[in-house]
């Protein structure tokens, strides 16, 4: 198997993994801050350990580990609002929102690095945008969350871009262990300090919220990333944020099946998701085009 086709299984793997994390958010009963303090803080530990172990790990200096750590606040602050998303809508209108990214992704990336603005990526991002707004214009009882989601997706563009800029030159095991540490740090500084102001309690999980986080921080997150952060070696941010739009497929299918969630949406929804689908589908043409053009 090639390098490029291996990048491309673990990224579909990767994806896979993705959309199985709101239907488990879902059935977790904490809110958004509180849930994603108790998964970074799982994968954490599981990352910090496997860091001890593991012999591929790249030797950094601090300045490049606080870096991998200000990555990690994007993280926490990304899943924050997603699971915030899903609380205030529902899964299918979060993974929905998550299909932005491509668009922000497009926009943004030529601002830290030294690539042109694509117009057909960028096509393909608003046409996603498109079908976000129609379920935005139509919905109106979601659109707190579509806004939260929205904030969600920049925020995991942003992260994208910066982690495609450490990937060449670090193992995927140093970038996670640290990026997890410091996003666990943050929220949990976050925590303390409403916990002091009233503004919020800390909770315990339940005893079934204990089993779905360490299922979503060992599964869906220490062994997920390390397939996203190893694909990314030899793909494009943007081509691992477009494919990312599989992931509300997954999980939608997932959300009908566990949720029964097609039962509380409408016509706008269908219209949004179908236009969702065309833009991964042209995104996807375009790398196997990319591809045979560079092998030929």
């Amino acid at each position: 198997m090639s390098t490029f086709k291996k990048a491309l299984l673990q990224l579909h793997i990767f994806v896979f993994l993705a959309g199985l994390t709101a239907p488990i958010g879902n059935y977790i009963q904490l809110n958004g801050l509180m849930l994603v303090l108790y998964r970074m803080g799982i994968t954490t530990m599981a990352a910090v350990l496997l860091y001890i172990l593991t012999k591929n790990k790249t030797k950094t200096d601090y300045r490049v580990k606080i870096r991998l750590m200000g990555v990690g606040v994007l993280i926490a602050l990304h899943w924050v609002c997603f699971y915030s998303s899903i609380k205030l809508a529902n899964v299918s209108i979060a993974l929905v929102c998550f299909s932005s990214v491509g668009l922000f992704t497009v926009i943004l990336e030529p601002l830290f690095t030294k690539t042109k603005l694509v117009l057909n990526e960028l096509l393909i991002g608003l046409l996603s945008l498109i079908g976000i707004l129609c379920i935005f214009q139509f919905d109106v009882h979601y659109r707190e969350g579509i806004i939260v989601g929205l904030i969600s997706s920049f925020l995991a563009a942003l992260f994208t871009i910066f982690n495609k800029k450490l990937t060449n030159n670090i193992a995927p095991q140093t970038i996670q262990t640290f990026e997890m540490l410091g996003g666990f740090l943050f929220l949990a500084v976050i925590v303390i300090l409403s916990n002091a102001s009233q503004y919020t309690s800390f909770v315990l999980p339940s005893k079934s919220d204990w089993v779905w986080l360490i299922i979503l921080a060992l599964l869906c997150t220490v062994w997920a990333n390390y397939l996203m952060l190893s694909s990314l070696k030899h793909i494009s941010a943007f081509t691992l944020n477009v494919t990312l739009n599989l992931e509300p497929v997954y999980g939608i299918i997932l959300a009908f099946i566990l949720f029964k969630e097609q039962k509380y949406l409408g016509i706008s929804f269908y219209v949004g998701i179908s236009l969702i689908t065309v833009s991964v589908l042209f995104q996807m043409l375009r790398v196997v085009r990319q591809q045979k053009s560079t092998n030929s």
